[in-house]
């Protein structure tokens, strides 16, 4: 039988796809081994957000054709789609993907098999106007399923390379979309994590169908199913329609990812984001209206090209009154082929990790303040995982509104929803003790 290994680098996106991958490869006879062991083909899904991933990515590929140089090396992903020359250029690689195509990946292998000429599959992802179709069943990982919806983002801010790497905005058919949601819960999945590229941009391509309609057809259409989460949405995708779903809704959870980026207008309109600080506390105020005790967690990009200590201030002032219950800060980092990498006024590397920390510390300080309020609560929790360091019996999980919570449970309980009382808030985890297992209801 012959073997495939993996490694994944980046994002979620990446991660679902190459579960999807994996699929193809078992549904052709391979069996799956380790990436650090010697295997007949090695798949290095790459990642290109910042040059470091480029980077990181090359240094993947050359472990991969260190391990078995007569191996079939195959790369694809961000990377591979926006600089496939640079990795054809490794000694070692022999096929070369993009993100589409994936489904011709093994059509790839076995031509290479035959010719021995290295082949470069990448064509122009900015002429692809359709969504390619990748089924994953079930996932490695038993609890917490995604299910990629929409490829590709119009945004084009000036940090970003992204929309080079995935193309324009494609929603997924929602007829696929219920079908696969319905096979993950009847894989025995509670929860689904929609994701994509730009998830809150679903169905901005289509004529009369959107995302508020998507959440409304999984809550009516895929019984059994007990959360959906969304995985990132912009404040400007919030749209009144799309909280009144979630205000009625029993299943979307109390959790919204909603990246910030800066809180200052002034470097909003740099990075050329499509809101106003005072839109963005507009859709926070409705939002936790419709979802009481709602956690939001956020991405912000410190030290951006041009970014004054005032502008700083702001975004610090904004994220403190606004109460976000825990953020990704990043420091601005280059890249290459960006606008904002070839702006003026780079901010020094010491302002940027000083703000980077203080961010850090604020954010740490929201999330004990957002766990404590749950402090004697009950409330439900899948769990994941056994805590390695909590001793003989416990194990860790996240409440709806992404409280991770170590507790006392037992394998059988993993991937079912439970009720736990909090019986120590804090951060990076509450303390909680086991309340009981909550039954399905029975259809």
């Amino acid at each position: 039988m012959p073997t495939v290994a993996f490694h994944t680098l980046g994002c979620k996106v990446n991660h679902y796809e190459t579960e999807a991958i994996w699929q193809l490869f078992e549904q052709n006879g391979y069996e799956r081994t380790d990436f650090e062991k010697t295997s007949d083909v090695y798949v290095i899904n790459t990642c290109t957000v910042t040059n470091t991933g480029d980077k990181k990515s090359r240094q993947v590929i050359r472990r991969a054709v260190r391990k078995n140089p007569d191996a079939v090396i195959c790369v694809t992903g961000c990377y591979a789609q926006t600089s496939p020359a640079e990795i054809m250029a490794i000694p070692g690689v022999d096929v070369v993907v993009g993100t589409q195509d994936r489904v011709k990946m093994l059509d790839y292998i076995d031509q290479f098999k035959q010719e021995r000429q290295p082949i470069n599959a990448v064509g122009n992802i900015m002429k692809n106007r359709v969504y390619e179709e990748l089924d994953v069943p079930s996932f490695t990982d038993r609890t917490r399923a995604s299910l990629k919806i929409q490829e590709g983002c119009n945004n084009f801010c000036t940090f970003c390379i992204i929309p080079w790497a995935r193309g324009l905005m494609r929603s997924r058919d929602p007829e696929e979309v219920i079908r696969q949601a319905s096979q993950l819960v009847e894989s025995g999945y509670q929860e689904i994590v929609l994701t994509g590229i730009h998830t809150g941009g679903y169905g901005s391509d289509f004529k009369d169908y959107n995302l508020a309609m998507l959440l409304r057809d999984l809550e009516a259409k895929v019984p059994g199913l007990k959360r959906i989460r969304i995985s990132s949405i912009e404040a400007s995708q919030l749209t009144d329609e799309v909280i009144d779903v979630i205000d009625r809704s029993n299943i979307v959870v109390r959790h919204m990812h909603i990246p910030l980026q800066s809180g200052s207008d002034t470097v909003l309109k740099r990075m050329r984001r499509k809101y106003t600080m005072e839109a963005f506390a507009d859709r926070l105020t409705r939002l936790k209206k419709a979802l009481p005790g709602l956690a939001v967690t956020s991405d912000v990009i410190v030290g951006f090209p041009g970014e004054t200590e005032e502008e700083f201030l702001e975004t610090y002032h904004f994220i403190k009154e606004h109460q976000f219950s825990e953020l990704h800060v990043f420091p601005y980092s280059k890249r290459t082929g960006t606008p904002a990498a070839r702006m003026d006024d780079q901010v020094d590397e010491d302002v940027k990790n000083e703000r980077v920390h203080k961010l850090i510390a604020l954010s740490d300080q929201l999330a004990k303040e957002y766990a404590a309020r749950f402090e004697g609560e009950v409330l439900e929790v899948i769990p994941e995982e056994p805590f390695k360091d909590g001793g003989e019996g416990m194990y860790s999980g996240y409440t709806d509104n992404y409280l991770k919570v170590v507790f006392p449970a037992t394998e059988e309980m993993v991937g079912k929803i439970v009720k736990v009382k909090i019986t120590k808030a804090g951060y990076p985890y509450n303390e909680g003790q086991f309340v009981r297992v909550v039954e399905p209801a029975t259809v």
